[in-house]
């Protein structure tokens, strides 16, 4: 049951949060900036407003994750530090004397409250809307691009997985005192999970022992995240691994088991819009999306900046039906005329192949037809028979007993060549400089906050992280501004 109204709680203590969380800390500006009660009306559905016991305040568990985003730490150690660091009580709208939740309830809000929300389209604009009425979105061009984010599964080996994260352990335990280096056990030197498995909770238990180092933050946070890894791999192997997770590509060479979130940003940094996919997804489709939502948020779009991969010819004419300009180089592979039946085959900028609807990317291509003839030239992509013979997707795609599978592209040289002209403008050029900004944004998100590993599994539970970590940095960008 949750209460009809949030509740103000008062302290005899509340005075220290004046003297001790100064007025420039982030978390005291990000409680002044935004009003969070839009969390309580969105969620008070989810709950029974006359029957049960009280639960905890939805926007308290809201700021909990988003706290959890913000310093890239986990359930356990985000509740933890909320028990002694008064920027968390504050930003928690707790008094001081008041005791945390206990981890698990984080883990029963996601499921229970969360995930049949749009909480992706809701944060990002809640905070579009904000830099919109703060007068931070002055320009009228937003960028564009997808950045991958490794499943929870991983591509790689479980044994990997869990050396990654012992490495990182031991690494701030040894920066910590060097001397306990020889009084670690000994690491596994098989391939074996069972024995990897064995080695990371052998050290858990070694440092357990030594209250001393394992009480110290840095290598406290370590240790749990190695406990979540154990968890991981347990589950894993108990477990079917993330359904929604897709093979897709960063290059022809290397590949990735994930999702893709295609982002649009305004030239001031401030993410308008975005959608969440798997891996194997093209970059090119999703654009008239992006568009209609950084519309949808408050952004006044008349020009969009991003790489070859949103040059195809219905982006093109799509924006010319919008009165849109695309600052996107033309691609002779994808700036192709009309499709028919396998209009499913998605283009991947980085691998430089077609990849079919199950997925599989091609494995080879061959070019029929001279440059500068009047006929079209042709590009034939030719796929993996074997594959192709065990696809389920195979009706109607693959020819029973057929030795190849090919997908072939015209190659039109008039399509495009109003935007072909446009590309030596000064205006193009210059509005080009500006598509390193959201490489940066991309950086930002992973590197900052967590997003290049999926927390959870599903498409949905990488929807919510996506909605956490966007809404983090549009507020740090909103306050930068400011």
């Amino acid at each position: 049951m949750v209460g009809h109204q949030e509740t103000i709680s008062f302290s005899k203590y509340s005075e220290l949060y004046d003297m001790l969380v100064p007025k420039s800390n982030t978390l005291r500006k990000i409680n002044d900036l935004v009003d969070f009660s839009f969390i309580y009306e969105e969620l008070s559905s989810k709950y029974c407003s006359n029957n049960g016991r009280m639960a905890y305040s939805p926007i308290r568990l809201f700021k909990y994750l988003l706290l959890k985003t913000i310093f890239d730490i986990s359930d356990v150690d985000v509740v933890e530090r909320s028990r002694y660091d008064l920027s968390f009580k504050y930003f928690l709208d707790m008094t001081i004397e008041e005791p945390v939740i206990d981890a698990s309830t984080l883990t029963k809000f996601r499921k229970l409250r969360l995930e049949d929300t749009n909480l992706l389209e809701l944060l990002i604009s809640k905070s579009v809307a904000l830099a919109v009425a703060k007068g931070i979105i002055k320009s009228d061009s937003i960028i564009v691009d997808a950045t991958h984010t490794q499943s929870r599964s991983n591509s790689t080996s479980a044994i990997e997985f869990l050396r990654y994260r012992s490495k990182n352990l031991r690494k701030v335990i040894y920066e910590t005192d060097a001397n306990l280096k020889d009084q670690l056990p000994a690491k596994n030197t098989e391939d074996s999970v069972e024995n990897e498995m064995a080695y990371c909770k052998a050290l858990l238990d070694c440092l357990e022992k030594r209250q001393t180092i394992s009480s110290l933050p840095k290598v406290s946070e370590k240790i749990n995240v190695l406990k979540e890894a154990l968890e991981d791999v347990q589950e894993q192997r108990d477990l079917s691994k993330d359904q929604d997770a897709r093979i897709g590509y960063k290059s022809k060479e290397e590949s990735f088991l994930g999702y893709k979130t295609h982002i649009a940003m305004s030239k001031e940094r401030i993410i308008t819009a975005a959608v969440v996919t798997s891996g194997e997804k093209g970059d090119g489709p999703v654009l008239p999306t992006l568009i209609e939502e950084s519309i949808k948020n408050g952004m006044t779009v008349k020009s969009v900046i991003g790489d070859r991969a949103y040059s195809g010819k219905d982006n093109l004419v799509y924006a010319k039906e919008n009165k849109i300009k695309v600052i996107s180089k033309v691609n002779p592979v994808i700036s192709q005329g009309a499709r028919k039946k396998e209009d499913q085959f998605d283009f991947n900028k980085d691998a430089d192949m077609f990849v079919c609807p199950a997925g599989h990317l091609a494995i080879r291509k061959a070019t029929q037809g001279k440059k500068g003839d009047n006929v079209n030239q042709v590009k034939t992509y030719y796929f993996d028979v074997e594959k192709c013979k065990q696809c389920p997707l195979r009706e109607g795609c693959y020819k029973p007993g057929a030795k190849t599978k090919s997908y072939s592209v015209s190659i039109s040289s008039q399509t495009h060549l109003d935007q072909i002209a446009f590309e030596q403008t000064q205006e193009f050029k210059e509005q080009s400089k500006h598509r390193y900004k959201i490489e940066a944004k991309n950086a930002e998100l992973k590197n900052v906050h967590g997003y290049d590993t999926a927390i959870s599994y599903g498409l949905t539970s990488m929807q919510m992280q996506g909605a956490l970590a966007i809404f983090t940095v549009n507020l740090k960008r909103i306050l930068k501004l400011l």
